[in-house]
C-alpha cells in the first residue's frame, strides 16, 4: 500500500473545544491603546451580567485603568484608578462558574476572593486558562472563575495591553503596567450613554 505522509493538520494538537455562542448586550471598553468590544451571555450568566450592566449604568469604570497584566496569562480591570484607589461596589453577585462555559483565549471573567462573591473587577483571557474553569467534580459551585462573555473585536489591543512592562505601582505588586492603561468609559453597545447624576439647583428667592 502506499504511504500517506500526515497533513499539518493531522499531527497539530486538536484545538480546544470552542465556547457555545453568546446572547446578550454588547460592551465596548475604550482604552487609551484601542478598543475592545464584548459580547456578554446573560443567558448562562445572568447575575454576573447584570452586576457588570449595573456598574457601567452607574459610570463606575469610567477613569479607570487596566491594574494587572500579566504576559501570556491575562489582563484585569475593574475597580483601581492610576493612584491606586479602589472604587467602591454595589452588593457583590454570587458565583455562576458551573454555566458551562470555559476560560479560554478571547473570554472575559469575573474576578473573586476566596468568598466566590463578585463585584466590578473582571479579567480578560489572553490564553486558555481552562485551569480558571469549574472543576469536573465539583457537584455544586465553589469552584472556577465565572465566563460571562466574549471578546469579539479588539483582540489585538488585549494582545498589546498584555505585552506593557509591568511594575509594582497597583494593587498587585510586579502586575502593574508603568504606563497606566486609562479606560475613558465601558459603555453598552447601541444604548446612549447615562446621564451625568442630576444635581439639585438652588433656587434663587
Amino acid at each position: 500500500g502506499r504511504v500517506t505522509t500526515p497533513s499539518p493538520a493531522d499531527t497539530a494538537a486538536p484545538a480546544p473545544p470552542g465556547n457555545p455562542a453568546m446572547t446578550g448586550p454588547q460592551l465596548l471598553i475604550s482604552t487609551a491603546m484601542g478598543d475592545i468590544t464584548l459580547q456578554l451571555d446573560s443567558v448562562r450568566a445572568p447575575k454576573s451580567v447584570a452586576s457588570i450592566l449595573r456598574y457601567v449604568k452607574d459610570r463606575h469604570y469610567n477613569g479607570t485603568v487596566v491594574y494587572r497584566v500579566v504576559k501570556g496569562f491575562a489582563i484585569q480591570m475593574g475597580s483601581w484608578d492610576a493612584n491606586v484607589k479602589g472604587r467602591p461596589g454595589h452588593a457583590p453577585s454570587p458565583l455562576e462558574a458551573n454555566n458551562g462555559l470555559s476560560n479560554l483565549r478571547g473570554t472575559v471573567a469575573l474576578a473573586h476572593g476566596d468568598d466566590l462573591m463578585a463585584s466590578a473587577d473582571f479579567f480578560i483571557n489572553v490564553a486558555d486558562n481552562t485551569a480558571l474553569d469549574h472543576k469536573a467534580d465539583d457537584a455544586g459551585n465553589t469552584t472556577g472563575f465565572t465566563v460571562f462573555g466574549q471578546v469579539t473585536s479588539g483582540m489585538d489591543v488585549v494582545d498589546a495591553i498584555s505585552n506593557v512592562p509591568v511594575g509594582d505601582h497597583g494593587p498587585m505588586p510586579g502586575q502593574a503596567p508603568v504606563d497606566p492603561i486609562l479606560i475613558h468609559k465601558v459603555s453598552v453597545v447601541g444604548e446612549p450613554d447615562p446621564a451625568p447624576a442630576k444635581v439639585p439647583v438652588k433656587k434663587k428667592k
